[in-house]
């Protein structure tokens, strides 16, 4: 007769041990990777769960980057925890602040702060290497201008920003989620410009850029049709690059591919 299949009934030891096992693997994603760096869930429980428009990268962090993120954090870096309202005349040292929702490595971001050093630039992200990056870059450059905020873009508008806060808002290169199903995982729709809206200083400017049409076309339209937005081109199309926006890596990798590069600039009415 052939053995059974089914497996072995669990035992009360296996049962306690695999409990063990897995609320280990919890506490290890709740817990930092460095300690006295960015949370690994920074805004925990306290908020609802809800569509995500980014995706969260786990890959290595350099030595470099560590050094960074340990010696750094706790003085230019902060958790997006829902649970505090930035106070950011206070956080910047009385500079007028610019938001950029997602950095990569933070190269681009730097540029702009060394540019424009009368300027705050409050950078969001979730991707510990491109943190502890754009951190080291700012060390080296000498730019106090700056700070990395870890977490979730939507929870730091919604509930860490007051209102007519920001003097500007820059979105480039988001993740264009080009399979149709994905869509509503992007970033720049009525919902989210609703909420922008009430951030940004009147006159201020959103900033969109990106490389994927389909992209571009969906930007340029939503934000056509918001009543408090107004496209500060003439003919109501795309906007030149302009001379602030370096010109990235992964940017320049799109054009040898052939890729057309849209910049949006809308004012805040």
């Amino acid at each position: 007769m052939s053995e059974s299949l089914n497996p072995a009934p669990e035992t009360d030891e296996s049962h306690d041990l695999r409990v063990a096992a897995l609320e280990r693997q919890r506490r290890l994603r709740q817990e930092p990777r460095f300690p006295g760096g960015p949370a690994a869930d920074p805004a925990g429980s306290h908020h609802e769960r809800r569509i995500r428009s980014f995706q969260p990268r786990r890959s290595r962090v350099t030595p470099g980057q560590e050094d960074a993120l340990q010696r750094l954090w706790p003085k230019w870096g902060l958790d997006i925890d829902g649970q505090t309202v930035l106070d950011l005349p206070e956080l910047f040292d009385g500079l007028p602040v610019v938001l950029e929702i997602g950095f990569g490595m933070g190269e681009a971001t730097a540029q702009m702060a060394a540019d424009d050093l009368s300027t705050g630039i409050l950078a969001v992200d979730v991707h510990t290497p491109g943190q502890g990056n754009l951190l080291g870059l700012a060390d080296r450059n000498g730019l106090s201008n700056i700070r990395v905020a870890n977490g979730d873009a939507i929870i730091l508008l919604r509930e860490m920003l007051p209102p007519d806060s920001l003097d500007g808002l820059r979105v480039y290169f988001p993740d264009p989620w080009p399979k149709k199903r994905h869509h509503k995982r992007r970033l720049i729709q009525p919902e989210f410009l609703d909420l922008v809206a009430q951030r940004l200083k009147p006159g201020a400017v959103l900033h969109c850029a990106t490389d994927w049409e389909p992209y571009a076309e969906q930007m340029l339209e939503v934000l056509t049709a918001h009543p408090r937005f107004e496209n500060t081109q003439a003919d109501g199309g795309y906007a030149p690059r302009p001379a602030f926006r370096p010109l990235t890596r992964f940017e320049g990798q799109g054009l040898d591919k052939g890729h057309v590069v849209h910049d949006l600039l809308f004012a805040r009415r």
